[in-house]
Order: structure tokens, then sequence, then C-alpha cells
């Protein structure tokens, strides 16, 4: 599955756990059972972490480092990211 596609999968799962407490609780509970019902493969022997922003504590994910960086992501990181975490 390509990035964009996965993106998309996991877009619609964080707006279904928002909306559905019960599907929310299963997400924590155990998120790679809980992914793969939604159509988003886990390999095995990879652990799935999910965990939950509150107003008191943010997680800060760190990506796997690429091999190399594309020139795109090295403008990307010149430039500056930014994220709004304020809701």
């Amino acid at each position: 599955m390509d990035r964009e596609a996965m993106n998309k999968k996991i877009s619609k799962v964080i707006a279904k756990a928002w909306a559905d407490a019960d599907f929310k609780a299963r997400l924590l509970a155990n998120p790679a059972e809980t992914l793969q019902a939604e159509g988003i493969e886990v390999p095995a022997g990879v652990k799935v972490n999910a965990v939950e922003n509150t107003n008191e504590q943010f997680f800060l994910v760190l990506p796997k480092a690429p091999d190399e960086l594309s020139d795109e992501q090295l403008d990307n990181v010149a430039g500056g990211f930014r994220c709004d975490y304020s809701h």
C-alpha cells in the first residue's frame, strides 16, 4: 500500500475513534488487531502502540529515519514544518 493510501486509512481510523468511544477503547487496548479489522495490514512481528494526546500530555513520534533524504524532504527540513496542537 502506498503512503497516501495508508494515510487515508489511518485518517479514517482516527475519525472513527473520535466518533465512537467503544472503537477508541478497542484501538487503545489492542491496536494491531483493531487496525487489521479496519483493513490496515500489520506485518507479523511488528508491535503497534496507540496513545492519545491530551491537554496535559503530548506525544511526539519520530518516524524511522530514511536511508537518504530526497530534495523535497531536505527542503521541508530547511524550510521548517508547522503542526497546530492547540486543540
